[in-house]
């Protein structure tokens, strides 16, 4: 499914956080939101799933403005893992996943076959499986990351939309969710601080700066020495990788943007 974000002005606090934002992610393409704190990254996301409405413009899922859906279909479309998340369920694990089924049930009613074999196999692609029985309050930072994404990978949604989903975790288990996003080759929108592990992630890079788009188009040709100064203030060569090939930013953490 593709999403298209036309014109986008969104105000909080009466002043514009974005201004004019247009961008788009192909259908099963990951799309990546990158730029300096306060860019806008997290509220255009939140514009996404519905969280917060713009005061212009529009968001498209398949031609379709979301602020036309039902909230059930909405749910069913898109899937997010927001960064101000819960820490606090008193439910296990499993349950927590399950919440990720709601949006194809009847009020009170209970877990189907389906439902059942969504959330197992949610469980096992975040490698939280065993972990299933286990109060949500007892994991980990990085436990509870894997598990709230497991919700939405329960969901199944058309669209995920994922803010920071890094956060918290070790490397190892970054590495693992990067290349679990990678293999699902569903329509993604995520905002990464990590310009490294979003030049190897993304198939699209949309770069914010101030409440408006700044740079777009494939992290090769979108992280440039230039834009990171410029952006960013930060002093950078973009290299080779060795191992991916992909773009592969070496910063100079001894002094400030030439």
């Amino acid at each position: 499914m593709k999403v298209t974000i036309e014109e986008v002005t969104v105000a909080l606090g009466g002043r514009d956080v974005l201004s004019g934002v247009g961008l788009i992610a192909a259908e099963g393409e990951i799309a990546g939101l990158v730029g300096p704190n306060g860019s806008g990254k997290s509220t255009l996301l939140r514009t996404v799933y519905r969280h917060l409405g713009p005061r212009a413009g529009r968001v498209l899922l398949a031609g379709r403005d979301v602020r036309t859906l039902a909230p059930a279909e909405a749910a069913r479309q898109v899937a997010a893992l927001p960064q101000e998340r819960g820490s606090d369920f008193e439910f296990t694990v499993h349950e927590v996943v399950a919440m990720g089924r709601t949006p194809y049930k009847r009020a009170f009613a209970r877990d189907d076959d389906l439902d059942r074999a969504a959330v197992a196999d949610a469980l096992a692609r975040v490698g939280l499986l065993p972990q299933a029985g286990r109060r949500f309050t007892d994991l980990s930072g990085g436990e509870r990351q894997r598990a709230l994404l497991a919700r939405a990978f329960a969901q199944q949604p058309e669209v995920l939309v994922l803010d920071e989903p890094t956060n918290h975790l070790d490397v190892r288990h970054q590495v693992e969710l990067l290349a679990l996003l990678r293999a699902e080759r569903r329509t993604t929108l995520i905002s990464l601080h990590d310009l490294n592990a979003a030049a190897s992630l993304c198939d699209r890079l949309h770069v914010l700066h101030q409440g408006a788009v700044v740079a777009s188009g494939p992290p090769r040709e979108v992280l440039t020495s230039e834009l990171l100064a410029e952006v960013f203030g930060v002093r950078a060569a973009v290299l080779e990788h060795p191992l991916t090939g992909d773009p592969l930013i070496a910063f100079d953490h001894r002094g400030a943007a030439g």
